[in-house]
């Protein structure tokens, strides 16, 4: 993997919260830079299914009409391993 480029910002922070952190050693930047992470990923993954919602109602709808192709294959034996 490539290196990552950082950059400087400035953050607000309750100063009571900050302070505890500090004094339980607890790294503030990289608290926040996961956080930071995991809600960028979370907003990308709602906008995909927001952008791609027609063609999931277009799947339920024909899976409902035609039923699914591998309705037998999930049936069967194996049918336990698709629902984990």
């Amino acid at each position: 993997m490539g290196t990552v480029t950082r950059r400087s910002t400035s953050l607000r922070l309750n100063a009571e919260t900050l302070d505890q952190a500090k004094e339980l050693g607890i790294n503030v930047t990289a608290v926040a830079e996961d956080a930071l992470e995991k809600a960028v990923s979370a907003m990308k993954r709602k906008i995909w299914l927001e952008e791609n919602a027609d063609a999931f109602d277009a799947q339920r709808e024909w899976h409902e009409q035609n039923g699914h192709p591998l309705a037998d294959i999930i049936a069967g034996p194996a049918g336990a391993a698709w629902k984990n």
